[in-house]
């Protein structure tokens, strides 16, 4: 089964990093990508740019409305995203728990659906 990895981060903590932090976090996240990819788990994996660069749109009443920047009031956003191949909810997370930037934010696990369900989009 395929789960979409969102890595959380707050930018103010990624910022304040030093350059020596930084290159090892980098290298850190740069390897275990490269494990994941032999060991055949890996689909896809890439960064975001800050959420300072995002648009967020709506469409109400057949009016688009777009705004800057992420809509939900948190410190921490959407950094990036990593898409795996897992044979369960377990082992998935053992799969995100090993993504280097989870211990200075958060990983949302998410199982992926194949298709858009016939009885709703969540089911009922």
């Amino acid at each position: 089964m395929k789960y979409l990895c969102l890595a959380y981060e707050e930018e103010r903590i990624l910022n304040e990093l030093t350059e020596a932090e930084w290159q090892v976090l980098r290298r850190e996240t740069l390897d275990y990508v490269e494990t994941l990819k032999k060991s055949g788990h890996l689909l896809d994996a890439r960064a975001l740019r800050s959420a300072a660069t995002a648009k967020t749109l709506r469409i109400r009443h057949g009016q688009l409305s777009v705004t800057d920047g992420p809509f939900a009031e948190t410190k921490e956003q959407i950094g990036g995203y990593f898409l795996i191949e897992a044979g369960d909810v377990d082992e998935a997370i053992r799969i995100a728990k090993g993504w280097p930037s989870a211990r200075i934010g958060s990983i949302e696990v998410r199982p992926v659906e194949e298709e858009l369900r016939l009885d709703g989009r969540y089911g009922r």
